[in-house]
């Protein structure tokens, strides 16, 4: 079992890098993209055995306490088998 956890600045939040990224990507002839948010990505492989239940509360709870902060970010995370 496999849990994927999306980290994105909360709406709002400035987001420099993304702004820079979006700037270069209109310089290279990327047109009618309006925006451009960076974030973070994170693979949690769980132990054989772990339920889909337990799978979600233990990459919420790392999500909430590690992974993002949740000040500025928001999170959200999928249960996939693999």
């Amino acid at each position: 079992m496999k849990a994927k956890v999306y980290v994105t600045l909360k709406s709002g939040v400035l987001d420099p890098q993304g702004k820079a990224i979006h700037h270069s990507a209109e310089l290279i002839g990327f047109d009618g993209i309006s925006d451009i948010r960076q974030g973070k990505y994170f693979e949690i492989v769980l132990t054989n055995g772990t339920s889909e239940a337990d799978a979600r509360s233990q990459a919420e709870k790392l999500a909430a306490e590690i992974l993002a902060n949740p000040v500025i970010e928001d999170y959200r995370v999928e249960i996939v088998d693999g």
